[in-house]
């Protein structure tokens, strides 16, 4: 097979576009060659924790946002991969909220498995891209940022998988220029401990908001204000933590909100979203939406109307990741491999449209995730990635949203049944809001755990 397949971006989908071919190679269909472009030195994308801000070694724009401390914000039986489930990665039952460093560890050990490096070529950023008509080919300008090279590489489709949560929106409020304290967006934040005792000022009301404003006052913030512009988040927020309207200006380090109130903040953190960027893609190609769950132009989510050749995988808002980014790149190789024919541009456009509309009808949270389930549920019915149980998997979700309100300090504490297992999740042997270590060692502690067991049994006998 003569064809060749471009990948930009080795995060978790380009990683499941990688599997998708391996998952044919197993069963000993032949298949293309495919060549990944990863500007980082590892896979992982977003899961890949760095110190560093600003920018990185080879002076390229730092793609991470991680940072110390960060657990799963929802259940991981919402997020397994159905071809390869945590029971069979760690062999044990775990938490249905684990660290950055456990699931990192579990993304990595599904394309670990499948020996699947040898595809990626790490620390080299695409630069340009540009199409071919005549030939009908891509031709991807690309920089080896170790050896300062540039070469280009021609492929007959390209998957652009390079996410859209590392160019951060950054606002501006009037008096910024004379805050006396630190001013970063969410993007450079890598962990609580710097504003301990602190007066923090969080602008937004997304999940990033909510968590960086919970992991500040878990690591002794003095007081955490989040403020909204249309909508709080609405939670039960513990004394320390509250929400008031719309940011207005600054003086000097007071804050003014748009209910007349006023105070005093030692540091500010816009969580106020990212833009989807591609600087490599020519503005005919380029895919220009802002994060909803159904992004125009691209048919069944992934391929590019006006170009179907060209594939963009996990650009929709997320409450399914992993599992989404999987049957999405599952449908995508079914495509480039012939095993599905498109439809000609009006179809699509009609079938676009459809989503289009109903995601324009979605009122609430409980409503979204039904939206998102049923999009996945018809990538799946396309292809042959392995079926899960999706509806128990919305309600799962449904439960998630439920326990945030409940406490927001409490809900990593629940426990999920798997879907693709039914092994149910083990508490972890620390509460989150007293766990303050979030290695790997640490989380899979065994003496912690038999201490723990102890305790339970001790009580379940009083």
């Amino acid at each position: 097979m003569n064809m060749r397949i471009g990948i930009i971006g080795a995060g978790p989908s380009g990683l499941a576009q990688l599997r998708a071919f391996d998952s044919l190679r197993k069963k000993g269909i032949e298949t293309p060659e495919v060549v990944c472009f990863e500007k980082q030195s590892d896979w992982g994308g977003l899961w890949n924790y760095t110190w560093r801000t600003g920018v990185g070694k080879y002076g390229e724009p730092v793609h991470g946002s991680m940072y110390k401390y960060l657990w799963s914000n929802g259940p991981k039986e919402c997020l397994e991969f159905s071809d390869y489930t945590f029971d069979e990665h760690f062999g044990q039952p775990i938490s249905s909220y684990p660290p950055r460093p456990v699931l990192f560890d579990y993304i990595e050990g599904r394309v670990k498995k499948s020996g699947l490096r040898e595809h990626i070529r790490f620390n080299t950023a695409a630069r340009w891209v540009s199409y071919n008509e005549e030939t009908q080919q891509f031709s991807v300008v690309v920089d080896d940022l170790v050896n300062d090279r540039t070469y280009t590489e021609i492929f007959d489709y390209l998957v652009v998988a390079s996410g859209h949560y590392s160019t951060p929106n950054m606002p501006y409020y009037e008096g910024l220029e004379n805050f006396p304290g630190a001013v970063m967006h969410a993007h450079d934040f890598r962990g609580a401990d710097q504003f301990k005792d602190q007066n923090i000022l969080l602008v937004g009301s997304s999940y990033s908001a909510e968590d960086i404003g919970v992991q500040c006052y878990k690591h002794g913030a003095k007081s955490v204000t989040l403020t909204y512009r249309t909508n709080p988040i609405g939670v039960s927020w513990p004394e320390g933590i509250k929400e008031v309207p719309l940011l207005k200006n600054f003086e000097g380090d007071i804050a003014h909100f748009s209910d007349g109130s006023k105070e005093r903040y030692d540091a500010v953190i816009m969580c106020t979203g990212y833009q989807h960027k591609f600087p490599y893609l020519p503005d005919e190609l380029r895919l220009k939406t802002h994060n909803c769950l159904y992004p125009d132009h691209l048919y069944k989510g992934v391929f590019f109307n006006d170009l179907p050749k060209l594939i963009y995988l996990g650009m929709q808002d997320q409450y399914y990741t992993f599992n989404m980014f999987d049957a999405q790149a599952w449908v995508a190789r079914d495509v480039m491999m012939g095993n599905i024919t498109l439809p000609e541009k009006s179809e699509r456009t009609k079938d676009m449209e459809k989503w289009l509309d109903r995601d324009r009808a979605n009122e609430t949270h409980d409503d979204e995730i039904d939206f998102q389930t049923d999009y996945i549920r018809e990538l799946i019915n396309m292809t042959d990635y392995p079926e899960f149980d999706l509806d128990t998997v919305a309600a799962h979700f449904k439960k998630w949203l439920r326990d945030k309100e409940d406490d927001i300090l409490g809900y990593r504490d629940v426990t999920f049944r798997s879907v693709m297992t039914g092994t149910m999740a083990e508490n972890h042997h620390t509460n989150w809001i007293d766990e303050m270590d979030d290695s790997f060692e640490r989380y899979f502690s065994e003496s912690l755990r038999q201490e723990r067991a102890s305790e339970r049994e001790v009580l379940m006998q009083r």
